[in-house]
């Protein structure tokens, strides 16, 4: 979904499509998408980077006393919602924020993101692709439109109508997508009732991360349509799987793909080796960033398919480092962990720092675990060298805490924002009565 669009372009096609109001779109901390929207005779104002908001109003940027902030557009974002016409249709512009001193904005998690890629440039890569593997439930609405936790159909991994009642919607959700530019390689039932994945095409790290936020509103808005709740939450229902969000990776030198060596007895190049085992490292440390909710830890464990352990392997699909069997151009590692509910451009910014800590620092690459690493006893994964994932948001927020590198990649500014938000999320959750506990304890005790 790669365009090239001037300022004449847009105006011009803006006219054209009868565009009446313009959506101004970027990402909080927290990974939540805003916009501002204005009428088309600020169209002008809109594309000079002149449109000014509230920064305090929004979590994690900045102090009231320090609240004007600007909107710069990205040209290339321009896209037409299709589901916006009758009166006059609505286009949007993804936009990197900036200061009064018409810097950009350190806590701007877009703006972050190509601050990491930079580094990456400057050792001498030209690219770092993501192809993202979102899953979501569909839900059905209660009579007030509210989403209640009643599955849309009890379709299993690739099944068809009748079971899948969802695939309508997913039909619709791809024809949107497809309108809007999407390239969709896949579109199919996953293992849990109720629950889908649409995949699309890799792209360019930035591109890649405004597609998935693209991607999530397209989801919510269409499955609206369909009187269903569309949900990205990690792990809505207890017993069955929980929505992954996989990050398949590639670093690239020119048009060569840096990851893959011909002459390496797996198709792996040293550059990759080095990178993986730097995600390894730092693996503890980003899961804060990766999996961001209280509720992200209740997917990460064993026998639901997620990641639980640190390793990697070319052929099972329980450790958190997965290597694809396509090799050439198409040699990538899919990071397992991530889940939907993380901000894709503080994600992606700390598996490629960590990655590039691997190559910079020549990490020794640990062995790979082939065998099912969820039936290996703890005395059996520490004999291997397998570390544990975090297991709550806590122990993430400590390992987040206690890693530089990652804390680097975030940036100071958006590191204590980070950190303050979540630690506050999970004293809330900590101090809370649950169900559980009252069906366990309040008649035995």
């Amino acid at each position: 979904m790669k365009n090239e669009f001037t300022r004449e372009d847009i105006k011009r096609i803006a006219e054209e499509e009868n565009v009446r109001y313009i959506r101004l779109q970027f990402t909080d901390i927290l990974g939540t998408i805003k916009n501002v929207e204005l009428p088309i005779g600020q169209l002008d104002k809109a594309l000079d980077g002149e449109m000014m908001f509230d920064g305090s109003s929004i979590e994690g940027f900045v102090r009231i006393e320090e609240s004007d902030m600007y909107l710069r557009p990205d040209y290339n974002t321009w896209t037409i919602f299709p589901w916006t016409a009758g009166k006059g249709k609505v286009a949007r512009l993804i936009c990197d924020i900036y200061g009064v001193d018409q810097k950009p904005f350190v806590g701007d998690p877009r703006t972050n993101l190509k601050r990491v890629l930079e580094e990456m440039e400057e050792m001498g890569f030209s690219a770092f692709n993501l192809g993202p593997e979102p899953e979501f439930f569909l839900f059905k609405l209660d009579e007030n439109g509210n989403p209640t936790t009643e599955l849309n159909d009890q379709g299993g991994y690739f099944d068809l109508a009748p079971t899948d009642l969802g695939e309508n919607c997913r039909r619709d959700i791809v024809l949107e997508l497809e309108d809007m530019g999407f390239d969709i390689e896949a579109s199919h039932h996953e293992v849990a009732q109720g629950q889908h994945e649409i995949d699309f095409k890799y792209a360019d790290a930035l591109t890649a991360c405004d597609n998935i936020q693209t991607f999530k509103l397209v989801v919510k808005t269409v499955a609206r349509k369909h009187n269903l709740h569309a949900t990205f939450m990690p792990k809505p229902l207890h017993g069955i799987n929980g929505n992954g969000m996989h990050f398949n990776v590639s670093l690239f030198d020119g048009k060569e793909n840096a990851f893959f060596d011909e002459n390496d007895e797996m198709g792996l190049s040293e550059d990759m080796r080095y990178f993986m085992a730097g995600v390894l490292k730092h693996a503890r440390g980003f899961t804060a960033v990766t999996n961001p909710l209280v509720n992200s830890y209740k997917r990460l464990v064993p026998g639901y398919e997620a990641p639980s352990y640190i390793a990697w392997s070319g052929r099972n699909r329980s450790p958190l480092l997965r290597i694809p069997s396509s090799r050439g151009l198409s040699t990538r590692a899919e990071v397992r962990s991530v889940d939907p509910s993380a901000n894709p451009y503080l994600a992606l910014a700390v598996i490629l720092k960590a990655g590039l800590d691997g190559i910079k620092n020549k990490i020794e690459l640990p062995a790979p675990v082939n065998e099912n690493i969820y039936e290996m006893s703890r005395e059996e994964r520490e004999a291997v060298g397998v570390e544990d994932l975090p297991s709550t948001l806590y122990t993430a927020l400590k390992a987040l805490r206690e890693n530089g590198v990652i804390r680097d990649a975030l940036g100071e500014h958006i590191y204590r924002q980070f950190h303050v938000n979540k630690s506050i999320e999970w004293d809330m959750y900590r101090s809370q009565v649950s169900e559980w506990e009252l069906q366990q304890y309040l008649n035995q005790y």
